[in-house]
């Protein structure tokens, strides 16, 4: 199992946003992003140890030196982690995805939008469900 396949912990998630939300930038463009967020304290040099353990994990890769500092880009989509993560939850239930799509309705933490994308694809699986015999 390599590195980023055991995940990553919040802080990387939040270095990773700013590289997916930014395409190429450098640590201090990617501490800068962080900061901006609500609550945010981490500390630059933080945010430049947690890109050497991105880059260690496979998760970013140096595209070139801009004057002293290194531009970076992300290697992995917020898809693929994020399916990774769900993944983890699901075999914590032991499987059972169903626990996980019930509280994220009741909860109301999923948007009008996010609603209607999951209907899309419930649709859509049935369709393709269908298409095969079923």
């Amino acid at each position: 199992m390599t590195e980023l396949e055991k995940g990553l912990s919040k802080l990387e998630m939040d270095v990773m946003r700013a590289f997916w939300k930014l395409d190429r930038a450098t640590a201090r463009e990617a501490y800068e992003a962080l900061a901006e967020t609500p609550d945010s304290k981490v500390e630059y040099t933080t945010v430049q140890t947690i890109v050497g353990r991105l880059e260690a994990k496979g998760a970013i890769e140096r595209v070139k030196k801009v004057g002293n500092a290194w531009l970076y880009r992300a290697l992995v989509t917020r898809k693929s982690i994020v399916g990774r993560l769900v993944d983890d939850v699901v075999a914590l239930l032991e499987g059972a995805s169903q626990p996980i799509v019930s509280h994220l309705v009741e909860s109301g933490r999923l948007s009008r939008e996010e609603l209607l994308e999951l209907e899309r694809l419930i649709e859509k699986s049935k369709r393709e469900g269908s298409d095969d015999g079923e």
